[in-house]
């Protein structure tokens, strides 16, 4: 999103410490890898054999019981009443990837069982986040008496109380922090809930769905085998809400992969086919192909169009819903273009705003379905919490996206006193206000946000795993590797540092602004491995000139006319 040639703000590196050097010895002797592995391992928190093979090897039987989840019981036991009274079921999601995901899974679950069953997406503009009026009120007027909400409802006291005196119950997934008060639902899951003990608290809302699922299986005796097919599901919106890849989350991601890769539902499958995906499917396609479109529906139309091709069984009817939502996923960039380059030139045109150690901008006529992307997109170059704002029903509302290490939530809560609602997580979250309070709720955001931010929170990190030597990278090396994926927040691809590099003479600009070098350590006798560095033409003469320099990068295969090689993906330069 950086102009080609602009100057990009340094970044900060920093090494993570050493793991405990007694214990990376005896772990890479136990599993016959180096030691630089087995200090990845040991960063990861894997201390033993048993742990490397849990965590090389993940195992659907290790899932924990999903009845350990506080109010599972009570879930279970009011949806099996409602399927012996043969009632009306409503199966009600957030409109994002996480809500559709967790609707499609929940929805084509529990029609096998009880086809009294429909779904409702709320419109993003109409109702906004989460439970409306507006859906009880059509839950109402079609005889639903019971509604499932997934990926929302953890603050949504007043609606259930609403929905309460029209005789409808809720059941409430949801992976929100809670409030002070829980809605009085007929069950509410949620694993951040501060009474709830469950082994896991960072589930997605699409993960505490299958959690619900898996918990009807066992008590009705159907198989685990039957759920596997919903796991794909599962591993997209756990990509995409960039929740922990560790843990149960783990377990999930990585049979979700595989069954995406073996047998992708036909919405899926069209997703991939029309955006030319012909490798193997990893998280990256997750986060940047499929998400993205899934996500696109509600954004720009509405969700229902994503859960319409989610759970489509006919495959003329999925490439037709697929071709639907990626041009609608175009016409979703080029909006998220356009309105962050308005944004970008008003923080550029104001030096108050310019010296400020936070964002918080609103224009009128700004999309709504894009808010949350350009807020991403302004921290890639004024790195601190940023709040993009629009008009909606006559109100402020938008999107929130933090920095490393700091709790936008908390900042928000706040500024609560001068809100209508929000909710969200540490590094995203969502909120409304009254127009009036505008410009109190811009000097109180900055006011908190000065007070609470270090200084070293503003410069963009790298994280760098270990320093190595290029001759530590070998065929069996990157095969090792290979198998931490998949990767993702709590276990993000491995990335290392190497010192006194030169390149070997070939060094050359692509695309404008990107180097392709063929590095090597300098005055050693060692492989040389392909490189590229994305966005790095400022070194070019230095490293024409064989100036050392020392990288950061990752170690990633690469495939060009059928052959394969390792080649270094080098996140950032500094010339020694």
């Amino acid at each position: 999103m950086i102009g080609i040639g602009e100057k990009r703000m340094e970044k900060r590196w920093v090494v993570k410490p050493g793991a405990d050097d007694a214990i990376v010895t005896g772990l890479a002797k136990e599993l016959g890898i180096d030691k630089v592995l087995a200090n990845l391992l040991v960063q990861r928190g894997i201390n033993t054999f048993t742990e490397a093979k849990n965590f090389f090897r993940p195992s659907l039987s290790d899932l924990h019981d999903p009845f350990l989840m506080k109010d599972m019981d009570k879930a279970i036991e009011r949806l099996e009443r409602a399927i012996k009274n043969n009632e009306k079921i409503l199966v009600y999601g957030d409109y994002d990837v996480d809500g559709t995901t967790a609707v499609s899974l929940v929805y084509t679950f529990l029609k096998n069982y009880h086809p009294n069953i429909d779904f409702y997406i709320p419109d993003r503009y109409a109702e906004g986040y989460g439970i409306s009026f507006m859906g009880i009120d059509f839950a109402k007027e079609n005889n639903f008496s019971l509604i499932i909400a997934l990926d929302c409802g953890i603050k949504a006291i007043d609606k259930v109380d609403y929905a309460n005196e029209r005789n409808i119950d809720f059941i409430i997934c949801d992976h929100h922090r809670p409030g002070d008060t829980l809605p009085n639902a007929a069950a509410v899951l949620d694993p951040k809930r501060s009474d709830c003990t469950y082994p896991f608290d960072e589930l997605c809302g699409c993960g505490v769905g299958f959690k619900l699922v898996q918990a009807y299986a066992l008590r009705n005796n159907i198989p685990f085998s039957e759920l596997e097919q919903y796991l794909d599901l599962t591993a997209i919106s756990i990509a995409s809400d960039l929740v922990p890849i560790v843990g149960e989350n783990r377990i999930l991601c990585y049979f979700g992969l595989q069954q995406i890769n073996k047998a992708p539902r036909k919405g899926i499958k069209a997703i991939l086919e029309l955006a030319n995906i012909k490798k193997e499917v990893t998280i990256n396609e997750l986060v940047f192909t499929i998400g993205p479109r899934i996500n696109a529906a509600g954004r720009l139309e509405t969700g229902r169009n994503a859960v319409d091709l989610l759970i489509c069984d006919d495959h003329a009817g999925a490439a037709e819903n697929g071709k639907n939502i990626n041009i609608t996923n175009t016409e979703r960039r080029s909006i998220d273009v356009t309105i962050t380059q308005h944004a970008l030139s008003m923080i550029e045109g104001n030096l108050e705003l310019t010296a400020r150690k936070s964002t918080v901008l609103f224009h009128s006529e700004w999309h709504k379905g894009v808010v949350g992307i350009v807020a991403s997109r302004l921290i890639e170059k004024y790195y601190r919490p940023t709040i993009i704002l629009t008009e909606s029903n006559g109100k402020a509302t938008g999107s929130a996206r933090s920095v490393k290490d700091f709790d936008v939530y908390d900042a928000i809560e706040a500024c609560s006193d001068l809100l209508e609602q929000f909710g969200g997580h540490k590094y995203a979250a969502g909120l409304t206000l009254k127009l009036e309070n505008l410009a109190a709720f811009q000097q109180k955001f900055e006011e908190v946000v000065s007070a609470t931010i270090q200084d070293h929170m503003l410069v963009p990190e790298i994280e760098i795993d270990e320093e190595i030597e290029l001759s530590d990278i070998t065929p069996k090396f990157f095969r090792i590797l290979n198998q931490f994926s998949p990767f993702g927040p709590g276990n993000m691809a491995p990335v290392f540092m190497t010192k006194n590099l030169v390149d070997k003479g070939t060094v050359r600009i692509v695309g404008n602004n990107h180097l392709k070098m063929d590095i090597v350590s300098s005055g050693k006798e060692n492989p040389c491995f392909p490189s590229i560095a994305f966005s790095q033409a400022k070194h070019f003469d230095d490293v024409l000139r064989r100036k050392p320099f020392s990288a950061c990068y990752a170690i990633e295969e690469n495939v060009f006319n059928g052959s394969v090689s390792l080649q270094l993906n080098v996140k950032d330069m500094k010339i020694e």
